[in-house]
């Protein structure tokens, strides 16, 4: 099981208070917004808004206020900010690479956060390229298998075009990868032969991943999920892989 698996599993199993579920709201309501202002409001021809729609849908996201986020977008709502995307790279504690994305109106309220948070969790905000190396851009499809068994998954993934096939975080989920470019091909791939596809997303990838105890483990998960928090911030994703004894830990 990935890293990404294991981290997302962890997350699911905490209970989402309303506070923060107002603020992941507000999250993918900028993501449905700026996807919906580079691509228009079609979901059948926008890709990027298809995958924002369908995350705020299966985080029940209330459908008036998707479509006002679409509205906002192109141009037929009020407070369509001009929202810009942007990648910060930096170091967490104990050495591991952290890359959060960020959609922003303001860069210098969001850089001072972010590095107020990196220094706080006993990291350092980097420059641009400082950590990016150890990552590849790659699109990552969530598969529910239906009870069919991994290889045949797997096989069916490699036609559509899969460069890793991993078993997901939830019994019966497989995490299948892609070339970040082929995201919408191998999704119409893996759905023409059968499979259901329950999320499809942009992600960061480390090509090279930090081992670290389990007190070591959870301070770098405990910047990751403040980094989370802040308003600005989409995505963070880090080299870290989560060990056993650490999820036990962290389980328990």
């Amino acid at each position: 099981m990935s890293g990404h698996s294991k981290w997302a599993t962890i997350r699911r199993k905490k209970e989402i208070t309303d506070s923060r579920r107002g603020q992941l709201f507000t999250k993918l309501a900028r993501e449905i917004t700026v996807a919906a202002k580079e691509g228009g409001a079609s979901l059948d021809s926008n890709f990027r808004l298809r995958i924002a729609v369908q995350h705020a849908r299966s985080e029940s996201m209330p459908a008036d206020s998707i479509q006002r986020s679409i509205d906002r977008g192109v141009g037929g709502g009020e407070g369509g900010a001009a929202f810009e995307e942007v990648m910060y790279e930096g170091y967490g504690p104990h050495g591991s690479a952290i890359i959060v994305q960020a959609l922003t109106d303001n860069r210098n309220r969001t850089v001072g956060e972010i590095r107020s948070t990196f220094t706080r969790g006993g990291g350092s905000l980097g420059e641009n390229g400082s950590v990016m190396w150890m990552f590849k851009a790659q699109g990552l499809l969530t598969v529910d298998s239906d009870g069919k068994p991994l290889d045949e998954v797997e096989l069916a993934a490699i036609d559509a075009g899969a460069d890793d096939v991993k078993e997901g975080g939830d019994e019966g989920l497989i995490d299948v990868y892609v070339a970040s470019t082929e995201l919408k091909a191998a999704e119409s791939g893996l759905t023409a032969q059968g499979l259901k596809v329950i999320s499809a997303e942009r992600t960061m990838t480390p090509t090279t991943t930090v081992e670290l105890g389990p007190k070591e483990t959870e301070q770098v998960l405990k910047m990751v999920e403040r980094l989370e928090e802040l308003d600005d911030v989409q995505q963070v994703y880090t080299n870290l892989e989560l060990t056993e004894a650490a999820m036990a830990a962290m389980e328990g």
